[in-house]
């Protein structure tokens, strides 16, 4: 069965771009009209000049498609990017270039070409450009966005890896524990054996977004319909979406021209950062309060912030934005992954049995898989990696760029150019893959090594997937979720038999996001497997 349809290429045109109408007196409109046509008139010989150095250049880059002037290959993208980028790589080869807008993007498609350039020349080709993400969003600030080696990617990057690294994953597991425990038992309770129609998306995103505010903040919603779990997940998602590779069209035009219209993406990239220092700043201001109070507060990333703020010479926005990329970066992607996993498992009832048979012979019926019980179950090891291989949820990864120029068998690579990681084409690749747009756990059940430890491989074509990205911008916090994720999975395996609906099936090939991807809203049947399953759930948690 194949999960995404191969002639899923059909393209469309969107303008990001919305107008107010405004009042204005009749004589100002030759001002204005005359205000328009220079801007209009510079940007035009901005680009001509643009093009005729790339024409002189364009025989030194990589090869692609040319687009058209001005705007590229912007509308050539269409609405599956993925496909538009796959069928590109195999015209043009594994490392190719194109334009969209005043932007150079240099795509990567084979693992052997990511290890060269972005593992190999780390120092080159680990920058960030300056967008939407990085200057409206996280101004300049936060792990993921700032610039490769300076001073604040440096020192965040250090904090991160105190609360990030094995030691620490160890150290507050219980949390991620509790957390998918508390999931079970409400969806065992609200499914109702099995005969509500029951969408099990918001459960698995309350529970990636309880244990990062554990983690990070000290608490946690306590119920299903706390507002505070919409608000928090809208803003994870609107910040994928805001930020998201070739989708965004404002990052493409020159900085002028950014800065002189009202561009409805940059409005909401603004939007989006004040509705982040809303919901979490202000939290972190209360925390900030109670401790100079003398009162103690539960240990978080915040707590420890607070107390080495003049150590480590942090400013208020240091601390408020270093939070803010925990709570998105660690919210929206690894509760895609649980959501296409409940997506896709009702249509492959035989995967689904051979997992829970594997989860008797190794668990039980009498208790909860734990961690400890992973690499017993290799199975549903397989499952997860399977998963993210199919419904990558950051298809083409978090850009990197280039610090300075680079030259790569004899072909240019511009200091500034956007450099991508077409994971699609890799994770679909069939040099690599037998039958690749198929889920078929059984490609993974002789691969022991976690994906944290895959992304090390001194092979890169032995990865089992590039979910968490490479080189010196891999995902710092892969090691928890990879161990959010195999709780919950293994989990509902355990607990529950998931059955599509009557007449309600989930279409795989839609998506609800523009860059990073989940399942567009679904419901399914939740049945406890055994009548101990409600027994072993009221013992634990």
């Amino acid at each position: 069965m194949n999960y995404q349809e191969n002639n899923a290429t059909n393209t469309r045109s969107n303008s990001f771009i919305y107008s107010t109408a405004v009042s204005t007196p009749a004589r100002a409109y030759p001002y204005l009209f005359f205000t328009i046509a220079c801007l209009l008139l510079a940007s035009i010989v901005q680009h001509v000049k643009a093009l005729l150095t790339h024409a002189k250049r364009r025989s030194r880059l990589p090869p692609g498609p040319w687009g058209f002037p001005l705007i590229g290959s912007v509308f050539s993208i269409g609405l599956f990017p993925e496909r538009t980028l796959d069928r590109w790589a195999r015209k043009y080869g594994p490392l190719y270039s194109v334009t969209m807008g005043k932007e150079l993007f240099i795509v990567l498609s084979s693992p052997d070409v990511v290890k060269d350039l972005v593992i190999t020349n780390g120092n080159v080709f680990s920058d960030r450009q300056v967008n939407i993400r990085n200057h409206e969003v996280f101004a300049g600030r936060g792990v993921t966005a700032t610039h490769y080696g300076d001073e604040h990617w440096r020192k965040h990057r250090r904090l991160s890896s105190v609360w990030l690294n094995q030691k620490a994953v160890d150290r507050y597991t219980h949390v991620l524990d509790f957390e998918a425990t508390d999931m079970l038992k409400a969806l065992y309770a609200d499914s109702k054996n099995g005969t509500v129609a029951l969408s099990p998306q918001t459960y698995e995103g309350r529970c990636a977004l309880n244990n990062m505010l554990t983690i990070v903040l000290g608490t946690r919603t306590t119920s299903i319909h706390d507002p505070f779990i919409k608000t928090a997940l809208r803003i994870a998602r609107e910040f994928m979406n805001v930020s998201a590779p070739m989708s965004n069209l404002v990052d493409f035009v020159p900085l002028f021209l950014k800065k002189a219209f009202p561009w409805s993406l940059k409005l909401r990239g603004e939007k989006l950062h004040r509705d982040m220092m809303k919901l979490y700043g202000t939290m972190i201001d209360e925390i900030a309060a109670t401790m100079a109070s003398g009162t103690d507060v539960p240990d978080s990333l915040v707590k420890y912030l607070l107390s080495v703020r003049d150590a480590e010479a942090l400013t208020d926005s240091d601390i408020k934005l270093l939070v803010c990329a925990f709570m998105i970066g660690g919210v929206e992607t690894t509760a895609s992954v649980m959501q296409w996993f409940t997506a896709l498992i009702p249509s492959y009832p035989d995967v689904q049995r051979k997992a829970q048979d594997e989860l008797d012979r190794v668990v039980g019926r009498g208790r909860l898989p734990t961690v400890a019980d992973e690499a017993n179950l290799p199975y549903v090891h397989a499952i997860i990696k399977e998963v993210e291989r199919c419904f990558n949820p950051i298809w083409l990864g978090t850009p990197h760029a280039t610090s300075q120029d680079f030259e790569y068998e004899g072909k240019l690579i511009p200091k500034g150019a956007t450099v991508v990681l077409n994971t699609w084409s890799m994770q679909h690749s069939p040099d690599r893959w037998d039958r690749p747009l198929e889920f078929d756990p059984e490609r993974y059940t002789s691969d022991p090594l976690l994906s944290s430890a895959s992304v090390n491989s001194a092979d890169p074509n032995a990865r089992d997937h590039w979910m968490f990205g490479a080189g010196r911008r891999v995902c710092p916090g892969m090691l928890l979720a990879e161990r959010e994720i195999f709780l919950v999975v293994s989990r509902l395996l355990w607990a529950f038999d998931m059955q599509e609906f009557e007449g309600r099936r989930t279409d795989l090939n839609r998506y609800d996001g523009l860059s990073a991807r989940s399942p567009v809203p679904f419901v399914m049947r939740l049945t406890p497997r055994f009548e101990g399953v409600g027994e072993v759930l009221g013992r634990v948690g």
